[in-house]
């Protein structure tokens, strides 16, 4: 870091503009870090952070593109859940940060999105990287993919519109919002003077505890009369899962989830039949599907196309079916279910805990397996989820990382193959610590999510499953795990190619093109970053991986392992979606 002289930081400790009370409102929210790229127009607000970084307060994390810094923040909420904060400057800054705020809005996480502008009195005048009403208006495209977005125009707005922009965060659904403020609002002089607090942090992080009392009483009638039910669960449900378990237990409920929905499960509970959807399992299939069930409870689904594909217009499943969600806007996707019940997860399965009798067998029937194993859950060809060939499997990959990786890992599986791979194959014996995000399916979203959930829990590892050509785009990112020392392992699928473009391609009698990547030895870049690296051939040197050295060293790890190209992921569901697997069943047979 450059030095200032005494006097100089003197001075630059005594500032006090409106870049500084954008911090201290950050900081009453008890946000210690916020992740960008610095640039002209956004300057003074890094100023201030350097003047809080000095005092001991906020501090920057320096991503090495914006989309990154937004990924970051939206791990960093996953992990420690505080709002997220990324910044950038003003035009190409901004829009570098659109695609990591779309997937922040898809999956409903809060976000607070600072880009700067250029001066107001430079508005409309072809000044640099202007993204102003009379340019490129960011303000207009993040309205798209945010909650709110709006431009400080006046400095009398400041604390009002960041008011505004939490309310809107934090309401039903949640999700980013976006300040657009000009340079020239960052360095005007604060006005001094005793300022109430404005933001309290009880009020703002809140979840509204809505409940439908009418829709509640209807919901207990039908679960009183059923004989038979099955849970569906989703991503949402995370906040009940606690009463979703002991309804779950108390009724002798079958439980299924969504690709998202399976990290709030022990996969070795012994209610727990997989995933349906994308990269699901037979035996999940099997029990949402059983004639007997009375009715299929979806709790905390949007019920998109990888958890409910080829389900929407199914007569039978929408006469079973009841919604529970604490988003309104989810019921879109299931207009024919028998009830939908809005409101807060958790509230509702207390509720219903308190009104049904106990009706569990023996507790050590709902003691999960200590084996590592689920009978339950048929998984998909067998032999080469315990080959020992080269190159590798990718379905023995997974077996092996559900046994090495420990309890305290945190995971994130990027978009790619190694969504299907790790849906099918990955089997945890913990819950709430695995991260997929299906919803907007942005490639690289694991490798900003992983370290910025780093960077929230320091000292604890963590895990990013990825593949070649994600780990392509955005691998650079590595560089910020190894300057914020991050016990972060980097496990890269390298197989040289797009896979689940060729294998689509493949499945779906498309023509066999622009797939290919060239041949890259990861343990190498990794090391001319200032990484340690292991490189992955075979089996032995899979089974030697020590996960528990690699989560303890101050700095990232990448391994990079080689797996075998011809290996199909188990990806059916989405070719149906697409419509091509139907119409090339000869393909999908030969290919398989």
């Amino acid at each position: 870091m450059s030095q200032i002289n005494d006097s100089r930081r003197l001075y630059l400790d005594q500032k006090n503009d409106l870049a500084d009370l954008v911090i201290e409102l950050l900081e009453e929210l008890q946000i210690d870090v916020v992740f960008g790229i610095p640039g002209g127009s956004i300057e003074p607000l890094f100023d201030a952070m350097a003047r809080s970084s000095r005092r001991g307060g906020l501090r920057p994390v320096v991503a090495r593109h914006e989309t990154g810094a937004a990924f970051m923040a939206e791990g960093y909420h996953r992990e420690t859940g505080k709002i997220g904060v990324c910044c950038s400057t003003t035009g190409p800054g901004a829009t570098n940060l659109i695609t990591g705020v779309s997937s922040a809005y898809v999956a409903q996480i809060p976000l607070l999105v600072i880009t700067a502008q250029t001066a107001l009195p430079l508005f409309g005048k072809l000044t640099l990287q202007e993204s102003s009403c009379s340019s490129i208006n960011t303000v207009e495209m993040f309205r798209c993919c945010t909650r709110y977005s709006s431009l400080i125009s006046h400095r009398g707005q400041l604390e009002e519109k960041f008011i505004a922009a939490f309310t809107a965060m934090k309401g039903t659904p949640s999700g980013p919002v976006h300040l657009s403020i000009p340079t020239d609002i960052l360095t005007a002089p604060r006005r001094m003077g005793s300022r109430r607090s404005l933001l309290k942090l009880e009020t703002i992080t809140q979840r509204p505890k809505t409940l439908d009392p009418e829709a509640l009483s209807a919901l207990l009638t039908e679960v009183k009369q059923a004989q038979q039910m099955v849970l569906l669960l989703g991503d949402g449900c995370g906040h009940g899962i606690q009463d979703i378990m002991t309804f779950a237990e108390k009724n002798n409920v079958r439980i299924v989830t969504g690709p998202a929905g399976k990290r709030w499960i022990d996969h070795c509970h012994p209610l727990y039949y997989g995933v349906v959807g994308y990269a699901g399992h037979a035996s999940a299939d099997e029990v949402l599907e059983d004639p007997g069930n009375d009715l299929v409870l979806a709790v905390g689904t949007r019920l998109g196309e990888m958890i409910f594909s080829g389900r929407r217009d199914d007569i039978q499943l929408n006469k079973k079916l009841i919604h529970i969600d604490n988003n309104p806007e989810h019921f879109s996707q299931s207009l024919l279910a028998r009830l939908h019940v809005c409101g807060a997860v958790d509230k509702i399965f207390s509720a219903l805990n308190q009104q049904l009798p106990d009706q569990r067998q023996d507790e050590s029937c709902y003691t999960p397996s200590v084996r590592g194993e689920n009978p339950n859950i048929v998984v998909d060809d067998c032999a080469a989820y315990v080959s020992s060939s080269t190159p590798i499997k990718p379905q023995r990959l997974m077996r092996e990382l559900s046994l090495k990786v420990l309890a305290d890992y945190r995971i994130f599986i990027d978009a790619g193959n190694s969504w299907a791979w790790a849906t099918h194959y990955l089997h945890l014996s913990s819950s709430n610590r695995c991260h997929i995000e299906m919803g907007f399916g942005a490639m690289t979203w694991a490798i900003g999510n992983s370290v910025g959930s780093a960077v929230g829990a320091p000292g604890t590892p963590t895990l990013c499953i990825t593949g070649d050509g994600s780990y392509l785009m955005s691998g650079q990112e590595l560089t910020v795990a190894v300057a914020e020392k991050l016990p972060l392992v980097f496990v890269i699928l390298n197989d040289s190619n797009l896979g689940m473009v060729m294998h689509g391609q493949r499945l779906g009698g498309g023509e066999p093109i622009a797939f290919e990547l060239p041949p890259v030895d990861f343990a190498q870049v990794a090391r001319s970053m200032g990484a340690e690296a292991e490189t992955v051939r075979t089996i032995d040197e899979l089974e030697a991986l020590d996960f528990i050295a690699m989560g303890k060293r101050s700095g990232p790890t990448v391994v990079d392992v080689y797996i075998d190209p011809q290996e199909v992921p188990p990806m059916g569901a989405r070719m149906k979606t697409l419509g091509r697997a139907e119409q090339n069943k000869v393909n999908v047979v030969e290919t398989a």
